[in-house]
């Protein structure tokens, strides 16, 4: 698996305060790639929490 493949993020994660489905609202940048660093915003379809999340670094996974 590419570094690339590693950093992109899920479409959807399981909500951390409802157990619900939370779905990435954030695109990447217009050359279609996310780095280390970028932070990535879901919404959770239950609960409406929203969560921002930083993309790791591939080495410190």
């Amino acid at each position: 698996m590419s570094d690339e493949d590693r950093l992109r993020p899920h479409e959807v994660i399981d909500c951390i305060d409802c157990g619900g489905r939370a779905h990435l609202l954030t695109k990447p940048r217009e050359d279609g790639r996310w780095e280390p660093g970028d932070v990535v915003a879901y919404r959770c379809e239950d609960c409406l929490d929203r969560w921002d999340l930083v993309l790791p670094d591939p080495d410190d996974v």
